[in-house]
């Protein structure tokens, strides 16, 4: 039923890139913290770096639950589920962490994404994991879903602002500069664009 892997590669890799969507769930230390589970998609900003490395890019939203855990405790898990085809899920445990746009590494790293222009989107950091537990399961129980296109909302809410935009933007949302628990999440004022 299930398996362990030591790597991300062959068909593990194929499956995962092939995906249209997937899911990150982070939590914080504290016992009474709220756990958080994140859907994500657009295609082109998900890439995998090495056999033990992967990253996304995280876009801009009305919170930063997934950056303030990473800064807190760096513990996080990704999901993949086949909604087509041969029943698979496939999850990824690993240590992550945000590289925001003003570190020197964010350059390099945005050479793994020439499939999207993270302009449009409200570009906040990309987000590196290094697994340390790969494991596939059957998904039998997951449904059936036809992946009809991405959806074009967010690039047009977003490509209309400029970091100061942005900013303010990011300012004005309760849960962006800290968690729900009151941790740190984004930096502000916005890095700029490098």
């Amino acid at each position: 039923m299930g398996k362990t892997y030591a790597r991300i590669d062959g068909r593990l890799r194929a499956f995962i890139e092939a995906q249209h969507m997937f899911f990150t769930a982070t939590a914080p230390l504290a016992a009474d913290g709220t756990v958080n589970l994140s859907p994500k998609g657009l295609t082109g900003s998900f890439a995998v770096l090495d056999d033990r490395t992967v990253a996304y890019l995280d876009f801009a939203g009305s919170n930063a639950e997934t950056i303030a855990h990473l800064r807190e405790n760096g513990r996080i898990t990704l999901m993949w589920c086949a909604f087509q085809g041969p029943p698979n899920i496939v999850r990824v445990h690993g240590s992550g962490e945000p590289v925001f746009r003003d570190d020197p590494r964010f350059p390099a790293l945005l050479e793994h994404f020439p499939a999207i222009d993270p302009s449009r989107h409200g570009l906040r950091a990309v987000v590196v994991v290094t697994a340390e537990l790969i494991r596939d399961t059957c998904g039998y129980a997951v449904p059936f879903m036809a992946y009809e296109a991405d959806r074009d909302l967010h690039g047009r809410r977003f490509e209309r602002e400029d970091d100061a935009g942005l900013d303010a933007y990011f300012r004005k949302k309760e849960h962006v500069a800290a968690s729900l628990d009151g941790l740190p999440g984004l930096p502000l004022p916005l890095p700029p664009t490098p």
